[in-house]
């Protein structure tokens, strides 16, 4: 993306529906039917000052702003005509370091192998350490920023990163300190995440208690003492961590002062409450999840973070049933899950496409779910996710004339402005 005309002063008027996501008396992540509210504004404007939304209205009223007509020169002002502008999108799930795409699974996945037969294979996460171990940290740092900016060239502004590619202390620790150095000159915000606990590598197969114990023990004191990380994951799954060893790791990250997350229900299902008492951020994939789970996440802020991307590349069937979660009132986020094996996507709208088309979320729901929801997510939604004066300056901005259009154009990229913390770039 290239730098749009740049100044501590920004202005978009004449923005055909301004999406603001504001709510008032909201205290909690979007659920139910408050998913549809998108507090949409006509003919909007949005001031920026120094990085943060300072006002939103009409441009009507803004045009007639003192302030504004005395600074109107030294304002930056971007003319959004018949364009929809929203709040920046909030990719919550995504393992961004990695040095090849996985072709081989692609081709085999193609001619019928099973996501469990190609891991046993070598094929899968597995496939993906050699690259990352023999990379040396600018090299992952390198492949890093071209997604971030590719997910930026998409709308997307706030990015979960996870670590999870290398699977030795040294490797894993390399790879959230190249996220670090991208996030540090990147305009956008990363939220470093580690998951060691991605898989049990080769040489720990039939010891994989022993991994666990460098995942708490190493991993986790040192990503947290060298602050690497603001959160720890794991893949709870039969083929992965046991649900013991889950909460082995969740109570090594909770003693170290670290948020937790887990990737849960993608393959088969598993018992959530004994892991709902660490009041996890977000719980992802869950394509299997039990009535009970569903009514225990209705009750609490934990978001269920769908990544429908994950099933469209595996050629799965099934997805996960957002349209029920939602109706039962659990808080539900949508994520790209951008990875070399399973989800090779930097586009928040296509996941909001497959939501529509494959989960049954209406447009609306799928903008919440991106925005505000991915906040929620990452634990942001005090700074992220809605336009309102005193929140950070991210704002995507779209060449269509109705925001249902976003999920509506499937595999076309109609964003044309993106503003981070008050950086405006257009695509290049």
């Amino acid at each position: 993306m290239q730098p749009a005309r740049q100044s501590p002063l920004l202005l978009l008027v004449n923005v055909r529906q301004l999406l603001t996501l504001h709510f008032p008396g909201q205290s909690g992540p979007r659920r139910g039917p408050d998913l549809e509210e998108l507090g949409i504004v006509n003919d909007a404007a949005v001031l920026c000052v120094g990085g943060k939304i300072v006002s939103v209205g009409t441009t009507k009223d803004a045009l007639r702003d003192p302030w504004i007509q005395k600074n109107r020169r030294r304002i930056a002002e971007i003319d959004c005509s018949g364009k929809v502008a929203l709040p920046g999108f909030v990719d919550s799930h995504t393992h961004p370091v990695f040095t090849t795409p996985r072709l081989i699974d692609f081709e085999k996945r193609i001619a019928g192998a099973s996501y469990e037969e190609i891991a046993t294979a070598g094929g899968g996460i597995r496939s993906s350490l050699e690259g990352v171990r023999n990379a040396e940290r600018a090299e992952l740092a390198r492949h890093v920023l071209n997604a971030v900016q590719g997910m930026a060239a998409h709308g997307t502004t706030t990015v979960e990163a996870k670590s999870g590619y290398g699977l030795t202390l040294e490797s894993e620790l390399k790879s959230l300190q190249a996220i670090r150095g991208v996030a540090s000159k990147w305009p956008g915000t990363i939220v470093p995440t580690l998951l060691g606990a991605h898989t049990v590598p080769k040489q720990f197969t039939g010891r994989s208690q022993k991994y666990v114990e460098l995942v708490c023990r190493e991993m986790i004191p040192r990503a947290a003492r060298e602050k690497l990380a603001q959160f720890v994951d794991v893949f709870c799954e039969k083929a992965a961590f046991s649900l013991e060893q889950t909460g082995q790791i969740f109570a090594a990250a909770a003693k170290n002062g670290l948020a937790l997350r887990a990737h849960v229900g993608q393959l088969s299902e598993t018992a959530l409450e004994p892991l709902l008492h660490f009041k996890p951020a977000s719980f992802d994939h869950l394509d299997h999840v039990s009535d009970h789970d569903i009514s225990l996440l209705a009750k609490g802020d934990t978001i269920a973070t769908l990544v429908p991307g994950a099933n469209y590349f595996l050629g799965m069937r099934e997805y996960p049933n957002a349209r029920g979660l939602i109706d039962a009132g659990v808080p539900v986020a949508l994520a790209t899950d951008f990875n070399p094996g399973t989800s090779p996507t930097l586009s928040m709208a296509m996941a909001m496409s497959l939501g529509c088309t494959q989960m049954r979320m209406s447009p609306a729901e799928a903008i919440a779910a991106a925005t505000i929801n991915g906040a929620w997510a990452l634990r942001l939604a005090a700074r992220k996710g809605s336009i309102e004066a005193g929140k950070d300056a991210d704002l995507a901005v779209f060449n269509v004339a109705d925001y249902r259009e976003i999920p509506y154009w499937f595999g076309v990229n109609r964003c044309v402005m993106t503003i981070m913390n008050g950086v405006a770039l257009s695509p290049c």
